[in-house]
C-alpha cells in the first residue's frame, strides 16, 4: 500500500529522459564524465596528482587534509538534479549512483585503500528535518563497491555541535574557516586514530573549509592520513 500510494503521488522516473522506475538510467549515467585530472584544492589552477596541494599552497598554507578528490563537475546538469533531490526532495535511492562516481573516481585517481571511512556529520537539527545524513548514504555505498571482499570500516565519529550560518552565503575563505572553527568534535574524547589512514567523505565542497576542519580534528586524534573525497565541486557565486 505504502509503494502504491509513493508511485502514485511521487512516481520515480529518470531525471534525465524520465524512463518509468529508475531516478537516473543506464545511458544518462553514462553521460557523466568523471572528471580526468585532479587540481590543487586550495588554489584550484594547478594540475596536483591525486588532487594533493601544489608546492606553492604547500609553502603558504598549512593543510590538515591529504587530498581532495573530487568525482565530477557540478555544471552537469545531472550531478546537479541527483545531490539536489537527494538533499531536498529526501530521495535516499539516488545515494547509489552518486557513490558510484565517487568509487569510480577514487579508483581512478589510485587512493590507497584507507583503513576507515567517515562521512562529515550533520548538525542534529539538519538531521532531524532531512531525516537522514547523505554523506554516510554515500560512504555506506562507497563502503561496498571500493573494496567489495573487505567491506571498509564506517565511523560515525565526529559530531557537529553548532548550527553554523550556511557556507555558501559566505564569500570570502577566511571568513568560510571562521565560520566552521571548532564546531566539529569527536563523539568520543577517547577515540585513538593513530596510525590510521582515514577517507573523509562529503557530498559537495566550495572552498573545502568544512572537510579542512574535519580533517583537523582527525589529525588531532592522531589519524597518519586524511584522504577528502566529494562529488563534486560548487563555485561560489559573486
Amino acid at each position: 500500500m505504502k509503494k502504491l500510494l509513493l508511485d502514485i503521488f511521487f512516481p520515480i522516473s529518470c531525471l534525465g529522459c524520465k524512463t518509468d522506475e529508475t531516478w537516473l538510467c543506464e545511458k544518462c549515467f553514462s553521460e557523466i564524465k568523471i572528471l580526468a585530472s585532479q587540481v590543487c584544492p586550495l588554489c584550484e589552477n594547478v594540475l596536483t596528482r591525486q588532487g594533493k596541494l601544489c608546492p606553492s599552497c604547500k609553502r603558504q598554507r598549512k593543510s590538515h587534509f591529504d587530498c581532495l578528490v573530487v568525482a565530477t563537475s557540478y555544471e552537469n546538469p545531472f550531478v546537479k538534479q541527483m545531490i539536489h533531490a537527494l538533499k531536498y526532495r529526501f530521495v535516499e535511492d539516488l545515494a547509489e549512483p552518486l557513490a558510484r562516481l565517487l568509487t569510480k573516481s577514487l579508483l581512478q585517481n589510485e587512493i590507497p585503500l584507507p583503513d576507515c571511512l567517515v562521512p562529515v556529520p550533520l548538525h542534529p537539527r539538519r538531521l532531524r528535518w532531512r531525516g537522514f545524513n547523505q554523506s554516510l548514504l554515500i560512504a555506506q555505498k562507497v563502503s561496498e563497491g571500493l573494496a567489495p571482499l573487505l567491506k571498509i570500516e564506517i565511523l560515525q565519529i565526529l559530531e557537529r555541535r553548532r548550527h553554523n550560518r550556511p557556507q555558501m552565503e559566505i564569500k570570502k575563505y577566511q571568513d568560510r574557516l571562521d565560520n566552521v572553527k571548532g564546531i566539529f568534535h569527536p563523539q568520543n574524547k577517547a577515540l585513538n586514530l593513530k596510525n590510521k589512514t582515514v577517507l573523509l567523505l562529503d557530498d559537495i565542497a566550495t572552498t573545502g573549509a568544512t572537510l579542512e576542519e574535519c580533517a583537523r580534528v582527525l589529525k588531532e586524534k592522531g589519524a597518519k592520513k586524511v584522504y577528502a573525497a566529494v562529488i563534486a565541486r560548487q563555485t561560489i557565486k559573486t
